[in-house]
């Protein structure tokens, strides 16, 4: 008889462990978060919401789904989030438990629904912050970033491109374009420059900083970070800077920007390294304070690309007359697009999943 297994023999576990994770997963509101956490990773409170139940309640289930080796816990300033585990047997189980779900069920639908009411909440006040702050954001930006280190490391990481003098690194996408900065760092490097941006207020400063530098073969455009409608594999190089901490999703960010890269192309990531800055998350929408070097590069691993390397620009000093207190740690993660890669196919993700909704800086 063929072997039904979607693991290897190395990663398979014994019956005890897989018994518990199925009687883990057996219980109608864990298999609830199972199903909406299928989304992607959400905190105990955004689950209460969603499920209708006390904190006390969903933190009992979540410590069992944990427990039993399905789901990971991450904490971050005040809140801890919740998603799926990526080590097996757990992953391949929630792939088998998803694949018997009915996702049209009345009583996911409305969970669904009520994530999406949760989502849209925070989509319009990310848009109202950004709106308020477009022709400021550089120097927001420079409160907790060293950005002339940041730029030059940008600039090294991104390597020598194919030997022309001039604008030797071809096309480059700019995912969550901002003000278009990185478009006017590379202008004299690259062929041609696209900024994408969910932001009209950020896309009309954009655009006027790059008419201001005469920079016509750059252009920007609106668009989402999880669905960017652009030619696959046409861009030389993809940068992701100061965007994931932003994000519902940032791993499908990444494999929707690694999705652009030519054989060969290469990604660049800069985000913060964890910190513990909580008025970031209120007063400055970000999502995530700050990613470990590990979580990003098994992103990259999951998107594909290979030659993943970190880098870490520490800021000296303790803040400035703008910005007092803490300065914060800036990673630089560079992946290569491998000139053998295959086109990735619906196993690779649980089955069921959905594609990722939410805000698209």
């Amino acid at each position: 008889m063929e072997d039904p297994s979607p693991i290897s023999p190395a990663q398979a576990a014994d019956l005890d462990t897989v018994l518990a994770g199925l009687r883990a997963a057996g219980e109608s509101t864990r298999l609830r978060i199972v199903a909406v956490l299928a989304e992607g990773e959400l905190t105990v409170s955004e689950l209460c919401r969603i499920l209708g139940q006390t904190q006390p309640r969903v933190s009992r289930h979540l410590r069992l789904l944990c427990a039993a080796g399905l789901l990971v816990r991450h904490s971050e300033g005040t809140s801890a989030f919740y998603s799926y585990t990526r080590a097996e047997p757990g992953r391949s189980l929630l792939r088998s438990v998803l694949a018997l779900i009915d996702h049209d069920d009345r009583t996911l639908r409305g969970d669904r629904q009520r994530l999406e009411a949760i989502r849209a909440e925070r989509a319009s006040a990310a848009d109202r912050y950004f709106e308020q702050i477009a022709d400021r954001w550089d120097r927001v930006r420079s409160h907790h970033v060293a950005d002339a280190e940041v730029e030059a490391a940008l600039l090294a990481a991104a390597g020598p491109g194919d030997g022309r003098e001039g604008r030797s690194l071809g096309r480059l996408i700019d995912i969550g374009t901002g003000t278009g900065r990185i478009l006017e760092l590379f202008a004299d490097r690259i062929d041609r420059g696209l900024g994408i941006d969910l932001s009209t207020g950020m896309l009309n400063l954009a655009r006027s900083n790059l008419v201001a530098r005469d920079l016509y073969h750059c252009s920007v455009r609106h668009g989402n970070v999880y669905a960017l409608e652009v030619t696959p594999r046409s861009f030389d190089i993809a940068v992701v800077h100061h965007v994931l901490h932003f994000l519902e999703d940032p791993a499908a960010a990444l494999a929707e920007a690694a999705a652009t890269l030519k054989p060969g192309g290469r990604l660049l990531v800069v985000d913060f390294a964890p910190h513990d800055l909580e008025e970031l998350r209120s007063d400055h929408a970000h999502r995530r304070l700050g990613f470990a070097d590990a979580e990003v590069t098994d992103w990259c691993h999951e998107a594909g690309l290979t030659d993943i390397t970190v880098q870490h620009l520490v800021p000296t000093g303790a803040g400035t007359a703008e910005a007092p207190g803490e300065l914060l740690t800036v990673s630089l993660w560079t992946a290569i697009q491998p000139t053998n890669r295959s086109d990735p196919t619906e196993s690779d993700r649980p089955t069921g999943e959905l594609t990722p909704a939410g805000d698209g800086r």
